[in-house]
């Protein structure tokens, strides 16, 4: 017979619950969220600075992937709501200090936004559509005119839906990996580098590649510096926060972690964008592919690994 000596009511195994409720879904939800931020960042950015016609896949074919990523996220979010018929709730009320809150409106609002923009420049993506009626065009006519209102409203609110994809996990204080200040700033980087993997794919002018990958690779730098940073300060913090870390440094989410995401994920796209950009020929898409992989797994890791740190102290 086995005996074991329990000096704390906590961390019994079997017996002390663990909260893991949130599986791919919710990952899935986060990177797709974080990818139409990003894309929008860039849209409404080169509509308000009039280079439109330099963008034309950051404001066209990249702006049509948009929509879809968007409803993609809501439905993955949706299926796995465990009480799917009041969902509507959401939006009966708007809670000022509850991320949810916040994600939920702007998402809302968002996408019906994005929807507009994709309908401003329909005809022009595609010439032969004739939408027959002429109410349908005097509305495409009217989105036309204020693309660049849309894109007032836009820049802000694709700015919030980048950081509301951290801020929704760091909000958790019960759990030290997400009990973060460094996630939503984190996530909102890692967004907009996503986005801009998404323009570099769907890009066919090398002026505009040349412009998206040197920011791209600025933004791989600068979310390379946060993950430090965060890793950093959870070093530096409680014993709690050195057990959440002990999971990324040698536990069962370190190769997640340090090679599909810091490695494959950040540090080789960086290396092929910089040689890229020093005249050598290197295709776009294994830079670009590279960095949507390791932005998805990035969101796998800190969901799962979250939800098992926690405080027994």
């Amino acid at each position: 017979m086995k005996e074991e000596i329990f000096i704390s009511g906590r961390n019994i195994p079997n017996i002390d619950p663990s909260l893991e409720v949130w599986h791919f879904p919710i990952s899935l939800y986060l990177f797709l969220g974080g990818l139409a931020a990003g894309i929008m960042v860039f849209a409404a950015l080169v509509t308000i600075l009039k280079k439109e016609k330099q963008f034309q896949a950051t404001v066209k074919q990249a702006m049509l992937v948009v929509p879809i990523a968007l409803s993609v996220g809501l439905a993955a979010l949706f299926y796995d709501l465990t009480h799917k018929l009041y969902v509507w709730r959401l939006y009966t009320t708007i809670r000022i200090e509850s991320p949810m809150s916040w994600g939920a409106w702007v998402l809302l609002i968002i996408t019906f936004i994005s929807i507009f923009w994709v309908f401003s420049y329909f005809t022009e993506m595609f010439p032969k559509w004739d939408w027959k009626y002429d109410f349908i065009k005097k509305w495409e006519a009217f989105f036309i005119k204020n693309r660049k209102t849309m894109a007032l409203v836009m820049l802000p609110l694709a700015i919030i839906l980048g950081i509301y994809t951290g801020i929704l996990l760091s909000a958790f204080n019960s759990r030290p990996l997400w009990n973060n200040a460094i996630l939503g700033p984190l996530f909102l980087v890692s967004g907009l580098s996503t986005g801009a993997a998404v323009i570099l794919l769907l890009s066919k002018h090398h002026y505009e590649q040349s412009m998206i990958s040197k920011i791209d690779l600025f933004l791989i730098i600068l979310e390379i510096f946060l993950i430090i940073h965060m890793l950093m300060g959870m070093y530096a913090g409680s014993e709690v926060q050195l057990e959440a870390l002990n999971l990324i440094f040698g536990g069962s989410y370190t190769v997640m972690f340090f090679v599909f995401v810091v490695i494959l994920g950040l540090i080789f796209p960086a290396l092929l964008e910089g040689v890229e950009l020093m005249g050598y020929k290197i295709p776009i898409a294994i830079p670009a592919i590279l960095i949507l992989m390791g932005g998805l797994v990035f969101r796998m890791v800190m969901v799962e690994a979250g939800q098992i740190t926690r405080y027994l102290y």
